[in-house]
């Protein structure tokens, strides 16, 4: 399959059903997923639990197969070894060698893609210095590190191959706000070094500021998909600025509207946060419940 250069992810009618244990199907988890994803842009997959991310991000890694449906990564199917190296995935929790240090860490994974070892030497503190372990904190064992050193050290572990994509699940989990924010500027800097990043978060504000585009999935469909300007905009809601107006200007231009079926004094589109957008979608894709 021939996909455009600038398709980092793309998927076809991608689904997953789980079945139980005598072969029938017994829950969807993902249902006709159509999704792409372009080279360079921060994309955020959002949803409560259940929805259907965590399945998303094993089919794109390969970890487990579609029922129906495909997907492509950097031009490949998804799983395929020859990409392996070209993708960085911070999972919701990280599983590493707890008896290691924070350098060992790096160096452990970085000899696994075949990184030479000059580089590594090289590569290893930047990586530190980026995530913010100073040099007391990498010398400790990773079973004395609290959560938020633990999502630091899980996104240079991510980061040790230089990777093209970046699937970041949940990355500021157990990060105080200073360690947010950095997390989120961090995340705006590969943006700007043409990285492509696919983060999945249930803290909607921190998406809001990072994300070019984002889709909401409910139900393991997708219910909404945009750039976020675009889907917390109001459309049906119009403010109009009566600065410079006279109070009787301001009267007859009441007036005015009345008399044409405004219901609202508007000019601007005001927004809504992309909180309030998750909850509508939520509750507007769940089913009524009977008493």
């Amino acid at each position: 399959m021939s996909l455009p250069t600038d398709h980092v992810v793309h998927t076809q009618h991608l689904t997953k059903v789980y079945k139980d244990f005598w072969g029938r199907p017994k829950v969807t988890a993902l249902d006709d997923l159509n999704l792409t994803i372009q080279k360079g842009e921060v994309f955020g997959l959002l949803g409560p639990n259940g929805s259907g991310k965590s399945t998303t991000i094993k089919l794109l890694l390969g970890l487990i197969f579609p029922t129906m449906g495909g997907a492509h990564v950097l031009g490949e199917p998804a799983g395929s070894s020859r990409i392996n190296e070209r993708i960085g995935f911070l999972p919701e929790e990280s599983y590493l060698y707890r008896f290691l240090n924070g350098e060992e860490t790096l160096h452990f994974y970085g000899r696994l893609f075949r990184i030479p070892r000059r580089e590594l030497k090289r590569r290893v503190p930047e990586l530190l210095d980026i995530v913010g372990l100073n040099e007391k904190a990498r010398k400790r064992k990773l079973r004395e590190y609290s959560k938020g050193m633990a999502r630091r050290i899980g996104l240079a572990q991510a980061l040790i191959n230089n990777p093209d994509l970046i699937l970041l699940d949940e990355p500021t989990t157990g990060l105080d706000p200073i360690g947010t924010r950095e997390m989120k500027d961090l995340i705006l800097s590969l943006k700007k070094q043409g990285k492509t990043v696919l983060l999945c978060s249930h803290l909607l504000a921190d998406v809001q500021d990072v994300c070019d585009r984002i889709t909401i999935l409910y139900g393991g469909k997708m219910q909404t998909l945009g750039h976020v300007k675009d889907l917390i905009e109001l459309k049906d809601v119009t403010n109009i600025s009566t600065k410079g107006l006279t109070a009787e200007q301001v009267v007859e231009l009441r007036q005015w509207l009345d008399r044409n079926g405004a219901t609202e004094t508007a000019v601007t589109h005001p927004t809504t946060t992309l909180e309030d957008l998750f909850i509508r979608v939520v509750r507007e894709n769940t089913p009524a419940t009977r008493v």
